[in-house]
């Protein structure tokens, strides 16, 4: 089986690649741009095979998938920072709505019909009410961010292309998760560093914070991969699937978690920077349906990602 990965070299995407390693009979490939960083992939370079392509480019998307034919498509690639999106909407909409756009295309005019998984998130949801919580499937989407508008705008490619062209399009709306190799920017990541850089004496004692108030649904990386490799192994192509914990935990709360795994005694401060324009209060999911179809349960406990991810640091400041 030829499995295809966009955003190979990205946190999911080493983490999902890692996963199908352990599997028998897979070929794997990645695109990546000529420019792109691969220090996630390099220790598992040797195993995989990697063609140059820019997702926004349909020349060169359509002639690595026509190179490759692969049976399964996982569509990783993105600009997958909400915050960053507020600082560059366009190049986020651009990414992530026309490097799906082009993979849907090189397919269509390719003339083959590969399985695929398209990355969406639950940022989508956005503005969530109290009595829509845990977040089905069918709630309204209300995005609160450029971010979130491109992953609705993937979501609704995915189904008019499994409608109007029949592809076999699985879209997963993963809530948060975290992980070694977690991108710096990203809340857990940024905690983590923190604390390991103040632990080492190259920080001052000072925890910079955004919003600790907002409440969200965190799965380990791991797990996910597992969940996406299911999706197109045992869901329904033109279906959406919420993947997620099923349990909410305050931004302060992870914070606190991580700050019981070291000695230092720190003092929190709130960073205007760190706050943004817009931001989702409460984002807690309900993954019955990927359960019913899949029998997948996330398997690591959160206290024991964010012990792995505080270690990762300590060794990498």
């Amino acid at each position: 089986m030829k499995v295809l990965i966009t955003g190979i070299t990205g946190f999911v995407g080493s983490h999902f690649t890692e996963y199908l390693l352990n599997k028998d009979n897979i070929e794997i490939y990645g695109i990546m741009r000529w420019r792109s960083d691969t220090k996630n992939i390099n220790h598992i370079k040797d195993k995989i095979s990697l063609y140059e392509a820019d997702l926004r480019d349909l020349v060169s998307v359509k002639s690595a998938i026509e190179k490759i034919k692969p049976d399964k498509i996982f569509h990783l690639g993105a600009q997958s920072f909400v915050g960053s999106s507020f600082n560059a909407p366009q190049e986020t909409l651009s990414t992530n709505i026309l490097g799906q756009l082009n993979v849907f295309e090189a397919v269509r005019y390719l003339g083959i019909n590969p399985f695929i998984q398209v990355a969406g998130s639950s940022e989508e949801y956005g503005l969530v009410y109290e009595k829509e919580l845990p977040i089905k499937e069918t709630n309204p989407l209300r995005p609160l961010s450029p971010y979130a508008v491109s992953k609705v705008a993937q979501d609704m490619l995915g189904f008019q292309y499994f409608k109007s062209y029949g592809l076999n399009v699985v879209i997963t709306r993963a809530f948060n998760h975290t992980g070694i190799r977690r991108g710096e920017p990203f809340v857990t990541s940024n905690f983590a560093k923190q604390i390991a850089s103040i632990e080492k004496g190259k920080q001052k004692p000072v925890i910079r914070v955004g919003n600790l108030d907002a409440i969200r649904d965190f799965t380990d990386v791991r797990d996910v991969a597992h969940a996406y490799w299911l999706a197109l192994e045992k869901c329904k192509p033109g279906e959406v699937y919420n993947i997620c914990s099923c349990k909410g935990y305050k931004i302060s709360e992870l914070l606190n978690i991580l700050l019981s795994y070291s000695k230092v005694k720190v003092k929190i401060e709130q960073d205007p920077e760190r706050m943004r324009p817009s931001d989702v209060p409460v984002l807690i999911g309900d993954c019955t349906k990927f359960k019913e179809a899949t029998g997948w349960m996330p398997r690591i406990p959160f206290e024991k990602t964010l012990q792995d991810l505080l270690d990762y640091w300590r060794t990498n400041v």
